[in-house]
């Protein structure tokens, strides 16, 4: 049975996004085809309509999340003002905690350096468009983006709750 063009791209996002927050959550290797088509809803067999290969949906969800971080980035604007408010949003308990509805960039992008060329060419892609929301000087804007990921991923690998307290604040108080 063939499903109208609208409702096929629906079931698509919606795979797409359940797969970014489960991969963001616990990570590629960690998270199978059918647990990601159940949190869409859908059967095992309907991947294959959509997507050839795990690692092609993985290329779809890493562009998903960063595409919604390089809109939150353009949403708050290149100004001092505005890069400043951004680090206090995304330097957070809240953004360390709930990986799976936080920075894909910060959740995967140590899984990402050891994937494949095509993977890291999708991320690449995207950390590009997120550079140029940001505008103005592309190495503050490289700074900025390494130095707020940089604060998220030390914050979630350390095991002592008042280090990685400490790491967030000091994180956001040189990035003002």
């Amino acid at each position: 049975m063939r499903y109208p063009a609208k409702e096929t791209a629906a079931k698509h996002e919606l795979i797409v996004k359940e797969a970014s927050r489960l991969f963001r959550e616990r990570g590629f290797e960690n998270v199978t085809v059918g647990e990601v088509m159940k949190a869409a809803g859908l059967t095992h067999g309907a991947f294959y309509a959509h997507f050839a290969s795990k690692q092609e949906l993985q290329e779809a969800a890493v562009a998903h999340g960063q595409g919604v971080s390089r809109d939150l980035a353009q949403s708050y604007g290149a100004t001092k003002k505005g890069r400043r408010a951004y680090a206090e949003r995304y330097l957070t308990l809240r953004h360390r905690d709930n990986p799976g509805s936080g920075c894909a960039m910060a959740a995967l992008g140590p899984e990402v350096a050891r994937s494949t060329p095509e993977l890291r060419a999708a991320f690449e892609r995207g950390l590009e468009e997120i550079l140029s929301a940001k505008a103005g000087d592309r190495e503050e804007a490289i700074f900025q983006t390494a130095a707020l990921l940089g604060g998220v991923v030390l914050a979630r690998a350390v095991k002592d709750p008042r280090l990685s307290d400490e790491i967030l604040e000091s994180v956001r108080q040189k990035l003002k």
